[in-house]
């Protein structure tokens, strides 16, 4: 809920740049080249953007998996706090975020911007139904052909629009999650014509069955989301009065893993690998528009992953690529592999070009940060604004707790150097600490960035203090 309303100036409003949110879908630390020299993944753009720009080293999804990070993101609370405990929705689920809760896109409107969302929503929606006292499906909410009871002409309820946002152009959830298509402001874009069936004929290359959009082609959706993206850029460009704010969920290196002919064989990691090249493709379009249409400089783009890459130890085995760097774990996990990410922030003239931070930072974060760039005050029980940070001003105020979270509902919690994660096992796929000698986990992560040795015997008073605040957060 918003406190105080932007109040800016007219001279202050003109200030107030574009801000442009690129989230990636399961891409690591790793395949950034610019920050792991060894990356098999060229990533171009992505290093011009960083050089550019600050990055940021201890950065993390306040989630190791989709749902719940965007979530956080857009609300600036940790996802635990809703019914979502573990795991993520899916497509016909019903909206996670509350109608009355404050996203981003309704932060920006009070400050006067254009709004967009355009992308992978993955947060619910209200699908309509064709017989009210019937359920919306009769089965498996994963992966249900017998959708019979969905009304795909009406107006479906619970997405950007309803939630904040101006304009949206959005897939449901993600690529490999029933229904496919793309619906624009409520509506589907076109109509709903035929199935598509499961797929999982290699290693990357998998989708569940469901109901498919008449003319939806899996394999030109991140081009195609990029292409409507960058029409948007265009056409708010000629709005000389109002700022916009782009909330840009791209659907990739998510599987399925379909690159473009322009990004084949571009990797040394396999299809996982030029997936990740066409998504720093569709970054280097969208740092081309802004210079073509001379709005460069008066634009903040974000660029992040909503979680770690899904890159198994099998994975490891077959490339020397490592797409989570140095980190333990993955995609799902509370170990470092499944949460900290790439964020990289490019302001010209205001965030100088080639900085590190070293600050932990959580996705949670962006709402009080945006909140005093367009100089409002809200009510976010889980963000801490970094903007002093971007802006190489006094004044940052870290928090003292960092809460991360595993797919399976496990805790972890930073305290400086300190991180406990609160059971045996990873929280996801990594490992489920089966032969785990204790019951959590303590790292001191300036010394042991790969998490392999267990301090929890060690330092027994400062395992009750974090386990305490783990305990507290449970009650929520």
């Amino acid at each position: 809920m918003i406190i105080t309303a932007c109040e800016n100036s007219a001279e202050e409003q003109e200030k107030l740049p574009n801000v442009i949110f690129i989230l990636a879908d399961d891409m690591g630390y790793g395949d950034v080249r610019a920050l792991n020299p060894n990356s098999g993944t060229p990533t171009t753009n992505i290093d011009q953007l960083l050089n550019e720009g600050m990055h940021f080293t201890d950065a993390h999804s306040n989630a190791a998996v989709c749902t719940p990070t965007r979530y956080g993101l857009l609300t600036g609370r940790y996802a635990f706090r809703t019914r979502l405990k573990s795991g993520v929705l899916v497509g016909y689920d019903p909206p996670l975020i509350a109608e009355e809760r404050l996203t981003l896109g309704g932060l920006f409107s009070e400050a006067s911007y254009n709004t967009a969302a355009i992308g992978k929503w993955h947060l619910g929606l209200d699908w309509p139904k064709k017989n009210t006292t019937l359920p919306l499906l009769d089965g498996d909410q994963w992966s249900d052909p017998g959708t019979e009871n969905v009304d795909y002409d009406g107006q479906i309820g619970g997405g950007p629009t309803e939630r904040g946002f101006d304009y949206s152009y959005i897939i449901p959830s993600s690529l490999d999650i029933a229904p496919y298509c793309y619906i624009s402001n409520g509506k589907l874009t076109k109509p709903i014509t035929s199935k598509i069936e499961f797929e999982n004929s290699q290693r990357g290359v998998f989708w569940r069955a469901s109901d498919l959009q008449q003319d939806f082609k899996l394999e030109e959706t991140l081009e195609h989301l990029t292409t409507v993206a960058l029409d948007y850029i265009e056409e708010q460009a000629t709005d000389k009065e109002n700022p916009f704010f782009l909330y840009l969920p791209l659907t990739a290196p998510h599987t399925p893993w379909l690159p473009n002919e322009a990004a084949r064989g571009k990797s040394e990691a396999g299809v996982y690998g030029d997936f990740v090249v066409q998504v720093d493709q569709s970054v280097g379009a969208i740092m081309q528009k802004l210079e073509a249409l001379g709005i460069e400089d008066e634009t903040l783009i974000v660029f992040t992953s909503d979680n770690g890459a899904h890159w198994t130890p099998a994975d490891k085995k077959q490339f020397a690529h490592r797409a989570n760097h140095v980190f333990r774990g993955m995609k799902s996990d509370a170990l470092e592999g499944g949460h900290r990410v790439p964020f990289i922030v490019r302001w010209p003239g205001n965030v100088n070009a080639g900085t590190v931070n070293n600050e932990i930072v959580s996705m949670t974060d962006m709402m009080a940060t945006f909140a005093d760039l367009t100089q409002q005050l809200v009510e976010v029980e889980d963000s801490n604004s970094i903007l002093n940070l971007l802006l190489n001003k006094d004044g940052f105020k870290p928090r003292e707790y960092t809460i991360n979270h595993g797919i399976n509902g496990t805790f972890a919690v930073r305290k400086g150097k300190w991180k406990l994660i609160d059971a045996k096992g990873s929280g996801g796929w990594t490992d489920n600490g089966k032969n785990a000698e204790y019951d959590m986990q303590l790292y001191d992560l300036e010394k042991d960035i790969r998490e392999e040795n267990n301090l929890v015997a060690d330092y027994p008073d400062l395992v009750k203090e974090l386990k305490t605040v783990i305990d507290e957060y449970k009650k929520l």
